[in-house]
């Protein structure tokens, strides 16, 4: 068993998000899923990485025709639990960096939401997203999130107190990268990082999103949040979300890209 499928085994993907702070990502991430899919009859959506199924699932419950893929079998076996059969959903173990099952040119919509957190060299970043953007239609759309460097520096190292174990370990560039080994678990990364990606693929940017924005700074004010309260936060959310000034500051990030 390896460092993720030890890690996924044992945590409770569901729950992320569906904590109210959590909810700020998914409410966010799939306002902008159907943003792309505005105006498409019978669109094929591919999730790469689908986890347990939060989106792929929802997306399929919704009457459209997904295909979720997922490395991790445990992962995969919640997924599949949530279905009834009448889903137009298949469901497949496979790897990010692999999609030869796939076509050309086959899916109006690719959903890279989960496999960039855990691919640690440029080399598999960009093998990752050339094959996100080879199985998806020319006109389509492929949305890729990311785990930013600087939260995990200002929450992890100095509001949590693990300065001195991360130097020690040197898991700190003298710029204030963070450093990942698959050990690690995930990798962390800048806006310049994800601009670079960009550039060598066949796509144009339509947005770069703060997918969670300033929620994970304050999470147990947001979950104390009454209803009304959290919608004047999410209000506020959606309003900010796409400042590029404000976006480094997000802990996940939502590059949606346009095949030339």
């Amino acid at each position: 068993m390896n460092y993720l499928e030890e890690y996924y085994n044992n945590y409770n993907e569901d729950g992320r998000l569906l904590s109210r702070h959590g909810q700020v990502e998914y409410l966010t991430t799939m306002k902008y899923i159907r943003a792309c899919l505005e105006g498409l009859s019978d669109p094929r959506v591919l999730e790469v990485g689908a986890g347990t199924g939060r989106y792929s699932v929802t997306l399929a419950k919704q009457g459209l025709n997904v295909t979720a893929v997922e490395l991790i079998a445990h992962n995969l076996e919640i997924l599949r639990a949530k279905l009834d059969g009448s889903e137009p959903i298949t469901a497949l173990q496979g790897n990010a960096l692999d999609l030869s099952a796939f076509s050309d040119d086959a899916f109006d919509l690719t959903l890279l939401l989960g496999p960039m957190y855990h691919l640690y060299t440029k080399e598999h970043q960009l093998r990752a997203l050339s094959e996100a953007v080879r199985v998806t239609k020319p006109g389509g759309h492929i949305l890729v999130a990311y785990c930013m460097n600087d939260p995990t520096v200002v929450q992890y190292v100095f509001g949590l107190n693990h300065l001195h174990e991360v130097m020690e370990l040197s898991m700190l560039t003298p710029d204030w990268r963070c450093i990942s080994e698959p050990k690690d678990l995930f990798e962390m990364v800048r806006t310049e990082d994800i601009a670079a990606l960009d550039a060598e693929m066949p796509v144009r940017r339509i947005r770069l999103v703060a997918t969670d924005g300033a929620s994970h700074y304050m999470k147990e004010q947001i979950d104390a949040m009454d209803d009304e309260t959290f919608g004047k936060w999410l209000d506020y959310h959606f309003t900010i979300c796409e400042r590029q000034d404000l976006i480094g500051a997000s802990h996940h990030t939502l590059d949606i890209l346009q095949k030339l």
